[in-house]
């Protein structure tokens, strides 16, 4: 027979300052009164088919499909449905207001930013000894070897070297700097030579540079990213004071505080 553990909210509030969470609990709480404080004020509304479709959305996300799949879920996370309801107002509302305040300005911050958005196609192979990655580097480049080859013999990772360690298609700030700059600058297809940062030396193929499209994809990212930027800026306005109720606890000697001789 397993053993009851109960957990009261004091607990929880306890193990949550004491894991150090307040800072973040804090930020995310300013982060929705900002939210719903703005959609008022800039005339926000939710109209009730929206909402259900924000729900079907957030069920879907957590692969929620059967009714006793949103039961349990709900459950484990200590949710009724009027919580559920109210996540998935907060998620449209966000939604609604980052279109609001920054649809408008996605085009102009593309065109301004496109090298940032600019992608490429890799292949990588990391390897520790810096001389056998530039004589297996040579090697490629006469034709001795395959990169696939490399990619069989030194990727530890069976997925990666399954796919003869294809990267998929980055953008610029996936990269390390001293690699983005070789990679971008590229002719492809072409084979750079060994780049050594602290994780080895890096032997990369580059496939194919694609330039920058406007799709929706790049959209909502960049609608995403101003978003999070202007609540970050908002936050940095406002002081935030917390009133939590403090509990007695054993206490630790103040010495635990002295510095460490």
């Amino acid at each position: 027979m397993s053993k009851l553990v109960i957990v009261s909210p004091e607990d929880i509030l306890y193990h949550i300052k004491i894991s150090c969470q307040i800072p973040n609990l804090l930020e995310a709480i300013a982060t929705r009164k900002i939210i719903a404080d703005t959609a008022v004020k800039e005339g926000i509304q939710i109209e009730i088919e929206e909402l259900q479709q924000a729900a079907d959305s957030l069920r879907l996300a957590n692969k929620l499909i059967k009714a006793e799949e949103t039961w349990a879920w709900l459950e484990k996370y200590h949710l009724s449905l009027d919580n559920f309801e109210e996540i998935a107002h907060t998620n449209l509302l966000s939604a609604k207001l980052a279109n609001h305040l920054f649809a408008d300005k996605v085009e102009p911050f593309f065109y301004a930013h496109q090298l940032d958005y600019t992608g490429a196609a890799t292949y990588e192979v990391i390897l520790d000894d810096e001389d056998l990655a530039l004589e297996i580097f040579y090697a490629l480049q006469e034709g001795e070897i395959t990169f696939q080859e490399i990619a069989r013999q030194y990727i530890p990772n069976p997925e990666l070297r399954r796919a003869g360690g294809y990267q998929g298609i980055q953008q610029r700030s996936d990269f390390r700097p001293e690699i983005a700059a070789a990679v971008f600058a590229a002719n492809p297809p072409q084979i750079l030579k060994p780049i050594i940062t602290p994780k080895g030396a890096h032997i990369l193929m580059v496939e194919e540079i694609i330039k920058p499209q406007l799709n929706e994809q790049t959209r909502l990212k960049i609608m995403g990213d101003l978003f999070t930027n202007w609540v970050q800026q908002q936050i940095t306005t406002l002081e935030i004071v917390t009133k939590l109720v403090e509990e007695i606890h054993p206490q630790s000697s103040p010495e635990i505080l002295s510095e460490a001789s």
